[in-house]
């Protein structure tokens, strides 16, 4: 089973108030694939940034985009193979973990709240996560999902993936490589860990699927206010890209809410969103750009050295402007 992987201002955040600042805040043409719980579409930071452009009704009863999908307006749901990507708790999972990775990528600024990386961009659910987890079927089913939507148009440039666990898996690589073909990144959560609260090498242990290795994959660490590596997070000299923000996130949960979570979850978010800004100013990018982007602008940080592939951690302004 797969599972979650969870657990203002600062000099070790993502920098991204200094985009901000220079009015680089997003684009609703761009698109982030959210395979996780599902996402709380109607939350007041969210209202209208989760939309899948090819459905033109919820209620309609027809399949718009001709992608096998009828109403797939959020997204869809690949554990119960229906289109309701937000279950609230009717189903034992309240959705709370992908609703707080959405609003890390792309919660929009008002008058409450909170912002994510991008305050204008769109997101679409991928909910294959449950109360107990998930199958890898159903994982393999929402990326090709999202190659299938950006085949069709859609302009994807990453999928986020605050999930992990279970061995190696061809098929589950091979999903990945065509999403790859697709020019999507998979932006993944290094993980947090044999559950004893350490974190462990992936270089040696490895964790799946941040530990593929296509070249499409962006594994991520998580870091604390202080720039340490958070003592959950796993690492990895060769496997391990670079780290983020990634503990006492605050971000938005399911029924309206705001909650502080900390883990690789956490921190996978903020360069999947980082990944959109940057298609927002850049919009004729490939994935492979933007990966350089991302890792070639990452600030060298003690506690990463020898210990991520940079070395370093996200800095979303100095990624948009190489």
């Amino acid at each position: 089973m797969y599972g979650r992987t969870t657990k203002p201002a600062n000099t070790y955040g993502s920098n991204a108030a200094a985009a901000w600042a220079a009015g680089k805040t997003g684009s609703a043409t761009v698109y982030v694939g959210v395979i996780d719980e599902g996402i709380q579409h109607k939350h007041p930071d969210l209202t209208g940034q989760v939309r899948n452009p090819g459905e033109y009704g919820k209620t309609s009863g027809v399949d718009d985009d001709k992608n096998g999908k009828v109403d797939d307006v959020y997204g869809w749901d690949f554990a119960s193979n229906n289109k309701s990507v937000y279950d609230g708790g009717t189903t034992g999972a309240k959705d709370d973990h992908g609703t707080h990775v959405a609003g890390t990528i792309g919660a929009k600024a008002n008058s409450t709240g909170v912002v994510g990386v991008n305050w204008n961009v769109r997101l679409i659910s991928g909910k294959f996560l449950g109360a107990d987890g998930g199958t890898l079927a159903n994982a393999i089913k929402a990326i090709d999902y999202f190659t299938d939507l950006k085949r069709r148009g859609v302009n994807i440039v990453a999928t986020n993936n605050s999930w992990g666990g279970g061995g190696y898996s061809q098929a589950l690589k091979d999903a990945i490589e065509r999403a790859n073909q697709a020019n999507i990144l998979f932006v993944a959560a290094a993980g947090n860990g044999g559950g004893d609260g350490i974190g462990d090498n992936n270089d040696s242990y490895p964790s799946y699927p941040a530990s593929y290795t296509n070249s499409n994959v962006i594994s991520v660490a998580a870091i604390t206010r202080t720039g340490a590596r958070a003592s959950f997070s796993n690492y990895g000299k060769t496997s391990v890209d670079l780290g983020a923000p990634g503990a006492d996130i605050w971000s938005t949960t399911a029924y309206n809410g705001y909650s502080s979570y900390s883990g690789t979850s956490m921190a996978t978010p903020h360069v999947a969103g980082a990944a959109a800004l940057y298609k927002s100013v850049k919009p004729t990018a490939s994935a492979a750009t933007i990966k350089a982007a991302l890792l070639g602008s990452a600030v060298a940080t003690t506690s990463l050295t020898n210990r991520t592939l940079t070395g370093g951690r996200l800095d979303v302004n100095a990624a948009l402007a190489r």
